[in-house]
């Protein structure tokens, strides 16, 4: 027990040691995110003012899946981000060694290692965005609840597929683009799917299924409909999707083969 508290203290000094080391690139990524989603969020209300909605979907409504959507990936890239570098260099540079001569997991070692802050300027849009709609719901306690417990679901999709992905490193000893291709359809998810065409929708729903990261839950709140669809599907396929991650980076780890540059 005390190993791993001093484990969990060593982990609190370095995301402590980048925010004072990295203040420049957290405000240039802060501030890069608010440009990014802000320009999303502009090109959006153009459309809507020429439109009175989208297939049924009002501006505000779209608003607050779109600033769901952020609140998992924003938690996602603030504290599971080191995926992206087993993916890219730490397998093909023979760097993934020093993490099985720890005495800790080596996946939960990956995970925890880095502390991305600009991910903050993710986190501070998608709250702005729902603070800015959420009056407009009515909401329960049972509702706040749902909406607690979901979020870290959402989170648990996000993470899901990054291991997935960053685990056939260990047969192809680098899969960044992989994680990118997959990573890229989160976009997707900011909008209503039935805007999409139905293979699109059951891409996004069901083999990428970031749409239960933003629109099927927010869709819940919204329209108050499909609650066992839309929640309970949210934590059933997080957990599947989990699961079979899992069974990957097991599997990789065991063909794992020391590699350098």
């Amino acid at each position: 027990m005390k190993k791993y508290q001093r484990m969990h203290l060593i982990f609190i000094r370095q995301y402590l040691k980048q925010i004072v080391e990295y203040k420049v690139d957290f405000v240039v990524g802060v501030l890069g995110v608010f440009l990014t989603q802000g320009l999303n969020l502009l090109f959006l209300n153009i459309i809507f003012q020429n439109i009175p909605s989208l297939d049924g979907w009002s501006f505000q409504q779209i608003a607050f899946i779109y600033g769901f959507s952020l609140i998992p990936k924003g938690i996602d890239h603030l504290f599971f981000d080191n995926l992206w570098a087993l993916g890219q260099r730490l397998v093909r540079k023979g760097e993934f060694d020093k993490y099985l001569t720890r005495p800790i997991n080596p996946l939960f070692h990956i995970l925890v290692e880095t502390f991305q802050i600009d991910a903050l300027g993710e986190l501070l849009v998608g709250i702005s965005l729902l603070s800015a709609t959420v009056t407009s719901l009515t909401w329960t306690w049972t509702k706040v609840f749902i909406f607690l417990i979901s979020i870290p679901f959402a989170t648990l999709i996000y993470t899901s597929l990054k291991i997935a992905t960053a685990s056939i490193a260990f047969w192809t000893k680098q899969s960044g683009a992989v994680i990118y291709i997959f990573y890229m359809f989160n976009d997707f998810a900011k909008y209503p799917v039935v805007i999409y065409n139905s293979f699109l929708r059951w891409l996004i729903s069901f083999i990428i299924p970031f749409a239960f990261t933003a629109y099927y839950p927010a869709s819940y709140f919204l329209k108050d409909k499909y609650g066992l669809f839309n929640i309970g599907g949210l934590i059933l396929i997080s957990l599947i999707f989990f699961s079979i991650s899992l069974k990957l980076w097991n599997k990789g780890l065991d063909a794992y083969e020391s590699a350098g540059s």
